[in-house]
C-alpha cells in the first residue's frame, strides 16, 4: 500500500489544491519572488489559517523592517488578527543577531523558540539576507540543513521567503522539498499575477503556472481548470434519461428533450432568442432538480423582465430555490477563476440544470486564447460527471450569412448537441429559423423551424418547406429557383 504523507492544509484553497493537500508536515519550502509578488502575504495568511486549525506558529524576519509596520499593512486584509500576535504566532526578529553574531546564532536562537512557543510552523522571512551573510555556498547549505534538522525534530514545518529568484541548482534549493515561486507578468497592459510549485519532493503537484490574485481576502489562487479536472472528479450517470428543455415543439425535434448531463450549445447572432431558449430552459427547473443561470450581460433584472414577457414566472422560481440567477461582469477577472465560481455555485446550489449565456465571455477573459479548448473541455467535462445538463450560448458575428464561427476549434466534438439559430429573410418578411444541427444520443428532426417569441411562451413550427438558403439570411421560395 502508498503510504500517503500527512499534510498541513495551507488553509488557500486553490494552492492546497496545487499541493495535492497542503505541505508535508515536517518538510521545507523556499517561497521565491520579486518585492511585492505576494510572499509575506501567502505566509502570514498560511500562519493565521494554521493556528485557527490549532497550530502554533512562530515568525522569524532577518529584515531591518520593524514588525509593527508588517501588522499595520496586514491589518489591511481580512484573513489577519492582530489578536493571535503574541499569542499562538510568536514574531521574533534575528536580524540584529544575524548583523552582530552571524548565522551559528541564528540557528541558535530559533531553536530556542520553536521550543519555547511549540511551534508547529516555522517562517523565516528574509533568507536573502542570510545568503548575504554567508562567506561560502557551504555556509549557505549548513544554515538552512541545521534549521531543517531543528524544526523535522520538533515536528514543525519550515518556510523560508526570499526576493532572490533561485536557481536550480542554488545551495538552498537542493537542501529544500519543496519551492513555491509568485510572480507577475504583462499580458498586453494587463499585469497578471502567477503562482508556480518548481519543486515538490516525494509528494504530487499539479504542474505549470497558474493565475492568483490578491484582495482584501489575501491570496487566491486559480489551478488551471484542464490541470485541475484533467479527470473528472466524479464517474457520471451510467444510465441515460431525458430533460425537458421547457420548450414542447423543440423537445418533439429532440426525440423528447436532451439527455440529462449533456451538453447543448446554442448558435446565433444578436436578438435571435438565444436567451430566451435559456429561460425557458432554466424556468423548467424545480426544488428536487434546481437551475442555476451564469450569465455576463444580461442583469438578473433583465432577465424576470424579460421572462415575464415570455410568460415565466421567474421570481416565483427564486424564491421557491429552483432557479438561482447569477451575473458576472466582463471586464474583470480571470478565465480559471470563472470556472471556478461556476463551479462552487452549481455545488453550493445542487443545481442540475446550467445555462451559461455567453461563451463569449470567457474568451474575452482568456489571456491565452490556445487554451479555451482544453479549458472548455475539463468545464462540460466536469459538469457532466456532476450530474448537470447544460446549456450555452454562443453570439455569432453577422447578423446575416452562410459563415458559422465556433469559440473554440474542434468546439462541435465537445459538445452534444448543436442547435443552430438565423435570421431568414422571406416574403419581405424576417424570420427566426432553428435547425438541429447535431443530437449525439439520439434520433432528431433536422428540418428548418420558424421560432415564434410571445406572451404565451415560444414555439416552433415548419415554415420554410420548399425554400432554400434559409439558413444564409435570404431564403428563396418554392418556384423562384
Amino acid at each position: 500500500m502508498v503510504e500517503q504523507l500527512k499534510r498541513l492544509a495551507t488553509g488557500i484553497e486553490g494552492l492546497d489544491a496545487l499541493l495535492k493537500g497542503g505541505l508535508v508536515v515536517g518538510a521545507s519550502y523556499i517561497v521565491q519572488g520579486h518585492p511585492g509578488s505576494g510572499k509575506t502575504i501567502l505566509a502570514n495568511q498560511l500562519a493565521c489559517n494554521h493556528v485557527r486549525e490549532g497550530g502554533r506558529v512562530l515568525v522569524a524576519t532577518l529584515l531591518s523592517e520593524s514588525h509593527e509596520r508588517l501588522f499595520q499593512y496586514l491589518s489591511t486584509l481580512s484573513f489577519f488578527d492582530a489578536a493571535l500576535v503574541g499569542d499562538t504566532i510568536q514574531f521574533v526578529s534575528a536580524f540584529d543577531t544575524l548583523e552582530q553574531d552571524g548565522l551559528d546564532a541564528v540557528v541558535r536562537l530559533l531553536r530556542q523558540e520553536i521550543a519555547r512557543q511549540q511551534a508547529t510552523l516555522l517562517i523565516v522571512d528574509g533568507l536573502l539576507n542570510a545568503r548575504s551573510r554567508a562567506e561560502t555556498s557551504l555556509d549557505t547549505k549548513k544554515f538552512v540543513s541545521e534549521l531543517q534538522g531543528h524544526a523535522a525534530f520538533a515536528g514543525c514545518t519550515l518556510l523560508l521567503l526570499t526576493s532572490a529568484r533561485l536557481d536550480e541548482g542554488s545551495p538552498e534549493h537542493t537542501m529544500v522539498d519543496g519551492v513555491i515561486e509568485l510572480g507577475e507578468h504583462l499580458v498586453g497592459s494587463t499585469a497578471v499575477r502567477h503562482v508556480q510549485l518548481r519543486k515538490t519532493r516525494g509528494s504530487g503537484a499539479l504542474s505549470g503556472r497558474h493565475e492568483c490574485l490578491i484582495t482584501e481576502a489575501g491570496l487566491q489562487v486559480y489551478p488551471r481548470l484542464e490541470s485541475l479536472y484533467s479527470r473528472p472528479s466524479q464517474a457520471g450517470a451510467q444510465t441515460l434519461s431525458w430533460v425537458a428543455t421547457g420548450v414542447a415543439d423543440l423537445d418533439a425535434m429532440l426525440g423528447g428533450g436532451l439527455a440529462e448531463a449533456s451538453v447543448t450549445l446554442l448558435m446565433g447572432p444578436s436578438g435571435v432568442g438565444k436567451t430566451a431558449l435559456g429561460i425557458a430552459f432554466l424556468a423548467a427547473s424545480t426544488k428536487a432538480a434546481p437551475g442555476l443561470h451564469f450569465g455576463f450581460y444580461e442583469t438578473p433584472a433583465r432577465l424576470r423582465l424579460k421572462a415575464c414577457a415570455l410568460g415565466f414566472d421567474l421570481p416565483a422560481l427564486e424564491r421557491e430555490g429552483s432557479v438561482q440567477l447569477s451575473w458576472q461582469s466582463t471586464t474583470e477577472g480571470l478565465l480559471d477563476q470563472l470556472g471556478a465560481q461556476l463551479l462552487a455555485q452549481v455545488e453550493a446550489l445542487g443545481a442540475r440544470r446550467v445555462v451559461v449565456d455567453s461563451l463569449g465571455a470567457f474568451g474575452r477573459l482568456a489571456l491565452e486564447p490556445a487554451r479555451l479548448n482544453a479549458f472548455f473541455r475539463a468545464l462540460t467535462g466536469e459538469l457532466r460527471a456532476r450530474g448537470v445538463t447544460v446549456l450555452l450560448t454562443w453570439e455569432m458575428r453577422d447578423i446575416f450569412g452562410s459563415e458559422i464561427t465556433a469559440p473554440a476549434p474542434d468546439l462541435s466534438s465537445i459538445v452534444d448537441n448543436l442547435i443552430l439559430m438565423r435570421f431568414a429573410e422571406l416574403d419581405a418578411q424576417l424570420h427566426r429559423a432553428l435547425s438541429v444541427i447535431k443530437v449525439r444520443d439520439s434520433d432528431h428532426d433536422p428540418a428548418l423551424q420558424a421560432l415564434s417569441l410571445g406572451p404565451n411562451g415560444i414555439s416552433l413550427a415548419r415554415a420554410f418547406d420548399g425554400a432554400s438558403g434559409v439558413l444564409s439570411g435570404s431564403a428563396t421560395p418554392p418556384g423562384d429557383r
